[in-house]
């Protein structure tokens, strides 16, 4: 890339304000002068865009296609800064004019297009991708309003539409001409041997390109995201008629399917936009894929050569029966080289060990929705049995139910796991047969992030440490935070511990003007923020919450380590019982923050509508990092591993990549507690087991009597009877049965906190240990043993 010099950037700025924004800029608002910064960094993105797509062309690379229902990218234009070198140059630029940048950035709404890890990972994804300069593009879906958007009333979850596209979103450029139709429904004939679909519904898939550029510019991939349109726009003849609704309803069907991600899935309506999602998300990309790939070569069989299709979850799973559809219906090639091809060209990535979790669909919906599809699923269903003489139970197509994963797995070249436990776990649980049945098809990848935007961003204080004490580079060659421990210090702990306390005033300040509770910084911050769900134990973190409070109720005078309990994520929208989890937090918050004896030795925050941009400014902030899940649960994390680079150090038990973090970071400095995989197997085979752990536990049978009594909630003492009665007699998480070492690996968490001295020593620790979860070192392994494609340029 080019530099750009401040006098450049500066004219670029004005210009956009001027000739795009239409405003001068005595009168510019901090959203236009968002807007033209914007413009003005984008357009510096826009040559290495395009030199990237020239290469690759004449280059003849290999492309990546990978497909994601999620990608959690938040805010654009300081990451683009960041990988530009031009952080500085535009703050010094803007202050010439009165304006801080900080306001500018802060400005931008995050895109809505995520959920939690699993969309963060797929934007970790593409930074490194363009970083390490593989030619790929991210395909994901241009939701409207994306996830809800979370407020609390009284202390309970309500969920209303994000709203970032109601002003314009300068990083994407509309691409008209990139239009596919994406049919649904109808009926499936057979002419002559061959199955022609007739479609009774369609919609047409738009593109928007959005430019992601990796670290110093030299490289840009690009995220492609779909909208739904219209592919007849009005029903004059209808509406004349009178028929208003039915003149707009394929207008309202395209704006449906790109309206919300994830939308509720209880009845069968939106059993059926979910699937139409899906379909419509991998439909329009391998579309898309042919186009180009049909550009460049006139020999489909070359096409493993030169594509490689991630999937990432079981959200994409329809990529093979699509491809199979699309090379033999619309491409004409016979069954067997279809089927060959595209078993080649996908991969898929596994994320859960919760059998539920694995998508399902009725065989009725999916023949109602996809005929064809549902055809050319049974054809490999029945060659996956043939060739591997399956049981019934490992079928595709088993009880009415078409098995997402199971269709992935049989139509992948690469099935891959995202943590080494996981790995292991899935060839010993949930895909043990399918492994035996296909040896060699599963490999692990373990997850990481990118060091750009989760330290170099979001902690310059840090980074700035950092770099001081081995110099520049390190952003994209993460292994050698290793080096810090060769000049351990009490110099280096300092300086580490001041960049701390100033993210945890920052955090300290933020959550007074937002939410009016006052932090004490001097506390240790104690975080637990991701997707509210039984198994990530949300509920033990506040359980533990309420003995404390208890405790220090009892003995106020006692020398207690002050502690600031923040909580944040979402709860899915019919997830029941997860959003009484949330409600409690908040109950037990409005409690404790307002109790004089307790006072500043603890506080508990839940700010709401936890996001990237929230994330930048608590994980930097953060002293301890609750990795709490119940062993066996959790495929990976990616929330664990910026905590540490950040500093945290973790509470957590061996499950997803807790059990690597701690081999890198040391044993000694990892604060381990809890069942084993196969010690929670074990438990689960004794039907008291909770009963039988709450019995010896008095601190426990003490907090659920309070939640029981009501204490939370006194205008309804009834309100968490189904919360008590759960962990008594269910417990499907074993929180009972963890709660007691949960508890003791606290009061070793206190005694560290204490001991300046080796806190600091483990922090340093954390964070060398750290550079092996670089998304970078990720994006390596996909592409040398699973996309088997090389770097350009």
């Amino acid at each position: 890339m080019t530099p750009i010099g401040a006098d450049d950037l500066e004219a670029a700025i004005l210009r956009h304000l001027v000739y795009t924004i239409g405003k001068d800029k005595d009168h510019a608002s901090t959203h236009d002068w968002r807007m033209a910064a914007s413009y003005a960094v984008r357009d510096a993105v826009v040559d290495s865009w395009f030199a990237a797509t020239r290469q690759t062309y004449e280059q003849k690379g290999k492309r990546v296609y990978y497909l994601s229902m999620e990608f959690l990218m938040g805010r654009l234009l300081d990451d683009a800064l960041v990988n530009l070198g031009l952080h500085d140059k535009i703050k010094d630029v803007l202050a010439r004019h009165g304006i801080a940048l900080d306001d500018v950035i802060g400005d931008e709404p995050d895109a809505a297009l995520g959920n939690g890890g699993l969309g963060r990972l797929a934007a970790c994804f593409l930074d490194s991708m363009a970083t390490l300069r593989c030619p790929g593009m991210g395909y994901g879906i241009r939701y409207e309003h994306g996830l809800f958007r979370q407020r609390f009333e009284g202390g309970r979850q309500v969920e209303t539409p994000e709203d970032w596209l109601t002003q314009p979103h300068p990083w994407e450029f509309e691409r008209p001409e990139a239009n596919y139709t994406v049919p649904f429904k109808g009926w499936v004939e057979t002419v002559d041997g061959r199955a022609i679909w007739h479609p009774s519904e369609s919609v047409l898939a738009r593109a928007y390109d959005t430019p992601v550029v990796g670290w110093q510019g030299t490289w840009a991939n690009t995220l492609r995201l779909w909208a739904a349109h219209p592919t007849e726009l009005f029903d004059l003849e209808r509406f004349n008629a009178g028929d208003h609704t039915a003149a707009a309803a394929p207008e309202a069907l395209a704006r449906t399917l790109s309206r919300v991600l994830y939308p509720e899935d209880t009845t069968d309506s939106g059993k059926e936009l979910r699937l139409k999602q899906e379909f419509f998300l991998t439909s329009a990309t391998l579309q898309d894929m042919l186009r180009r790939f049909l550009s460049e070569y006139d020999d489909l069989a070359l096409l493993p050569e030169k594509v490689a299709i991630q999937m990432n979850d079981t959200h994409p799973a329809l990529a093979g029966p699509e491809l199979i559809r699309l090379l033999v219906d619309e491409h004409g090639l016979d069954w067997s080289d279809a089927r060959k091809i595209a078993g080649q060209c996908l991969n898929y990535t596994n994320h859960t060990l919760l059998p539920e979790a694995l998508e399902r669909w009725s065989t009725w919906l999916m023949g109602r929705v996809l005929p064809r599809h549902m055809q050319i699923i049974e054809r490999i269903d029945a060659e996956h049995v043939a060739a591997t003489k399956c049981p019934e139970h490992l079928r595709i197509v088993w009880h009415d139910q078409v098995h997402m994963g199971t269709l992935a797995f049989v139509m992948a070249r690469h099935v891959n796991g995202v943590s080494a436990l996981h790995t292991d776990l899935m060839k010993d649980t949930v895909f043990a047969e399918l492994n035996a049945a296909y040896p060699g098809r599963i490999l692990n990848q373990t997850n990481g992030v990118t060091p750009r935007r989760w330290l170099r961003l979001s902690n310059p204080g840090l980074s700035a440490v950092i770099t001081d004490t081995i110099e520049a580079g390190w952003e994209n060659d993460l292994g050698r935070l290793s080096e810090l421990v060769r000049h351990e210090s009490d110099a280096l702990h300092a300086a580490i511990r001041a960049a701390k306390r100033a993210n945890k005033e920052a955090f300290a300040a933020w959550v007074q003007a937002e939410m009016g509770v006052t932090l004490n910084p001097d506390a240790m911050f104690d975080v637990q923020v991701k997707r509210i769900h039984e198994y990530k134990r949300q509920l033990m973190n506040v359980l533990e919450t309420i003995a404390r409070w208890a405790a220090i109720r009892r003995d106020p005078g006692a020398d207690w380590v002050p502690r600031v309990k923040v909580f944040g994520g979402k709860a899915a929208p019919g997830y029941a019982t997860a959003k009484q989890v949330i409600r409690l937090v908040n109950d037990v918050a409005r409690v404790v923050n307002a109790d004089p004896v307790v006072g500043d030795r603890l506080k508990v925050v839940y700010p709401p509508n936890y996001n990237v941009s929230m994330a930048q400014r608590l994980i930097p902030a953060a002293d301890l990092s609750e990795q709490i899940s119940t062993a066996g649960k959790e495929a990976s994390g990616t929330g664990n591993m910026k905590f540490t680079m950040n500093g945290a150090l973790t509470i957590g038990t061996l499950d997803g990549a807790n059990v690597e973090i701690r081999e890198h970071v040391g044993a000694e400095n990892f604060f381990l507690f809890g069942m084993t995989a196969e010690e929670v197997q074990a438990c689960y085979r004794k039907p008291d087991h909770a009963r039988a752990a709450i019995l010896q536990s008095q601190v426990l049978q003490d907090v659920l009597q309070m939640l029981a009594e009501g204490r939370f909630s006194p205008e309804e003492p009834t309100r968490y009877h189904g919360l008590v009665d759960m962990t008594w007699n269910h417990d499907s998480f074993l929180v009972a049965s963890d709660f007691d070492a949960y508890m003791a690996a606290q009061a070793e968490v206190d005694a560290a906190y204490a001991d300046t001295a080796r806190w600091d020593a483990m922090v340093l620790q954390n964070i060398a240990g750290s550079g092996y979860f670089s998304s970078d070192r990720t994006i390596r392994g996909y592409m040398d043993e699973v996309w088997h494609t090389k770097a350009l340029g």
